[in-house]
């Protein structure tokens, strides 16, 4: 068995064992949340990280998707047409790859701020037409289905959430195969290339725009799969789908997990679709901190948690990283007491603004009165012991990813160039790092 088979064999194994491990409706919710989303930021990564075009309205296409799925899944079920219900994200992919077409066409004639403006007009646009059209999109309700339409395929209905989790597993892992696969054949190699210099592509005899073209309508026809699966999950599509928040959403998704690796979207849609659920629940102030959370990494982290995986590669092939790690850890105890201090002042701040005078609030299970000194002294307290032993942290992870990279340097210049592999060089030579 070959080391790919290995990986695909546990891959499909995790798949099909997590919701039995997580049994419970609320986490194969969230699991098919997550899926959903997976698709929608590998989608948007073709557009992105693979031909460079920033994209602020890729909503479009999986909202306009999810419209055209919903409106078939309720002809399905008033009887005026037959159609499976598992093949029912083909119709959404279908649906978004026509309107990809129509609006590829003026939207890809240019690139950068331009392609990035004309998208967000065609988002707007879209947005105002799904409440000024309720015929199709329902108006502000929105439309509803049943996904429980016609007749059992060998006991299979989508009534049960697992069962709706492994037709979204299906297709994210069908759509995740197809899409890899597309970067590596002639078309995915031009939209690099574009990406990189599209004038160098023209001289060579391609057309930019023409690559620009068929990779967002592509991109589109794997949105609209997403929108699809989004109409049977939660069995109503409403303007949100087509609104800027979700366009939004998958831009932060996508920039998180990194767009210079392919599994990049892959990680930055399933913790952002964790981060939402959770904080959501915790907190009314959930997306300042997706802002924050935004900010960290394009301060810290500009090419993603993807590009931290890849940039400790070397040192984990070397078996370095327990030299790193501890200061890591340092490091992150010192980050999580400023984050308290930060999260502190943001409840408290957000609680005086929206509450009665008077009253008191909860706060990890403690209940003070805001409007006393005391809370106050504590969250600056964490506030001010965070940033310094941050600061004093930082300097401790500087000495010690130097003594590990000189440590690599020195193995990598002690061996013969044709063993150098062995030390983690795919990607990034110690020289570099250094």
């Amino acid at each position: 068995m070959t080391r790919k088979t290995l990986y695909w064999s546990v891959l499909i194994a995790i798949i099909v064992a997590l919701p039995l491990v997580f049994a419970s409706n609320t986490a194969i919710s969230l699991m098919n949340a997550m899926g959903i989303a997976i698709i929608f930021a590998l989608s948007y990564n073709m557009i992105l990280g693979q031909t460079g075009l920033l994209s602020f309205g890729h909503a479009v296409y999986s909202g306009l998707g999810a419209y055209i799925a919903i409106h078939v899944l309720n002809l399905v079920g008033a009887g005026k047409l037959w159609f499976p219900v598992t093949l029912l994200p083909l119709v959404g992919a279908l649906g978004a790859m026509f309107f990809g077409v129509l609006f590829g066409y003026v939207t890809t004639r240019r690139a950068g701020t331009t392609f990035a403006m004309i998208s967000l007009g065609i988002a707007e646009m879209v947005a105002a037409s799904a409440l000024m059209l309720p015929g199709f999109f329902g108006g502000e309700a929105g439309i509803s289905t049943n996904r429980t339409v016609g007749k059992a395929f060998f006991g299979i209905t989508y009534g049960p959430p697992i069962q709706v989790y492994y037709l979204i597993a299906g297709w994210a892992l069908l759509c995740g195969v197809l899409m890899y696969a597309l970067t590596r054949t002639p078309l995915g190699r031009l939209a690099n290339a574009v990406r990189d210099n599209a004038e160098r592509v023209e001289f060579i005899g391609y057309d930019p725009q023409r690559v620009r073209f068929l990779m967002l309508v592509l991109s589109a026809a794997f949105a609209g799969v997403a929108g699809g699966l989004s109409a049977i999950n939660y069995e109503i599509v409403t303007s949100e789908n087509v609104g800027p928040v979700r366009s939004g959403a998958v831009l932060l998704a996508t920039f998180i997990g990194g767009v210079g690796e392919f599994f990049g979207p892959i990680i930055g849609a399933i913790v952002l679709t964790f981060l939402e659920v959770s904080l959501s629940s915790f907190t009314k102030a959930w997306i300042l901190y997706f802002g924050l959370i935004f900010l960290t990494m394009v301060l810290y982290a500009p090419g993603g948690i993807s590009s931290l995986a890849v940039l400790h590669r070397p040192f984990w092939k070397a078996r370095l990283l327990g030299r790193i790690v501890p200061s890591y850890l340092f490091a992150l105890s010192c980050a999580l007491v400023l984050l308290a201090g930060i999260a502190g002042l943001v409840e408290i701040s957000y609680f005086l603004a929206e509450s009665s005078p008077g009253g008191a609030m909860t706060l990890l299970g403690l209940k003070f009165d805001p409007r006393t000194v005391p809370p106050w002294l504590v969250v600056a307290l964490l506030l001010g012991l965070g940033g310094v032993s941050l600061r004093w942290a930082k300097r401790r992870v500087a000495a010690a990813w130097h003594a590990a990279s000189q440590e690599l340097l020195r193995r990598v210049r002690s061996v013969e160039p044709t063993d150098r592999s062995a030390l983690g060089r795919e990607k990034f030579t110690a020289e570099q790092m250094l």
